[in-house]
């Protein structure tokens, strides 16, 4: 599998779990639990989550699921990279203090490997970087970053006192979305920034396309691996593609490990072609 380096040469897989929309109802509670220890159990080692998702109850998931994971053996906590992510309204130099305080809880962990401003927000950077340097410093935290932030963002946050430790930027990316590719993942690669892309498969739209599925009949696999194979391709990219159904988290993973031709980057980057102007950076 591909990795990804953080600033500090932390390397990680190219692959991770998103886990968004989950927590959300408690009939799927045990299937959403089970689907994190099996994504352990197939070897994902980076889970992304947030307290805005189902206000905490991903978290609470995650958590869950790699309880079960570390009780059964299956991994130890320091082969896990959990990622979360802090509310804006929370995000003063006391707030992400107390929010990450929750989020441990609900995820049962006395740390977070990496912990995410999940968009711009009201409260000074400088105050937010305050507060995610003191976590850091105490160990509640190990990386922190941020998510949903164009260029102009980065650079703001970048002249800021103790903006120059953001680790990572987590933002919509995939095939049909790769408006980042114009100025954002440029700068982001200077800077040796990784790009975190959320919906990789923009939101299971990529799974039917023509194109992928014609690439991926001639190479007997699926139209979904093809779109991550592409994305992971990308230097400096990892994708968290969410899946709860063990097929899907299997074939998600085995897409790491399978790479596109020459000729088939080509038909699929005249179906998708990269940006040529600035445009505003996607979000959902």
């Amino acid at each position: 599998m591909n990795t990804v380096a953080l600033p500090d040469g932390t390397l990680l897989p190219a692959l991770g779990l998103g886990t968004w929309h989950m927590g959300e109802a408690a009939a799927r509670r045990a299937d959403e639990v089970a689907a994190v220890r099996c994504a352990i159990d197939i070897g994902y080692r980076v889970i992304d989550t947030a307290e805005m998702y189902a206000d905490g109850g991903a978290e609470e998931v995650v958590g869950q699921g790699v309880a079960q994971a570390l009780r059964a053996g299956l991994v130890t906590r320091e082969q896990l990279f959990i990622v979360s992510k802090v509310y804006p309204h929370n995000a003063t130099s006391k707030g992400v203090a107390a929010a990450c305080e929750r989020s441990l809880r609900r995820l049962m962990l006395d740390h977070i490997d990496l912990y995410l401003l999940h968009w711009p927000g009201p409260h000074p950077l400088r105050d937010t970087a305050a507060g995610f340097e003191a976590l850091r410093m105490s160990g509640h935290i190990r990386h922190w970053g941020v998510s949903n932030f164009d260029t102009d963002d980065l650079r703001e946050l970048a002249a800021t006192p103790g903006g120059a430790r953001c680790a990572a930027n987590q933002v919509y990316h995939s095939l049909s979305t790769r408006g980042a590719e114009f100025d954002l993942l440029p700068w982001q690669r200077q800077k040796q920034m990784p790009l975190m892309a959320y919906c990789p498969l923009d939101q299971g739209d990529l799974a039917t396309d023509a194109t992928l599925c014609g690439v991926a009949e001639r190479s007997g696999v699926t139209a979904s691996q093809v779109a991550l194979a592409w994305s992971m391709a990308q230097p400096g990219v990892m994708v968290i593609p969410k899946a709860v159904r063990e097929e899907h988290l299997r074939e998600n993973f085995a897409a790491a490990d399978w790479v596109l031709g020459a000729a088939d980057r080509t038909e699929i980057e005249a179906r998708f072609p990269a940006p040529r102007r600035k445009l505003p950076l996607a979000m959902r």
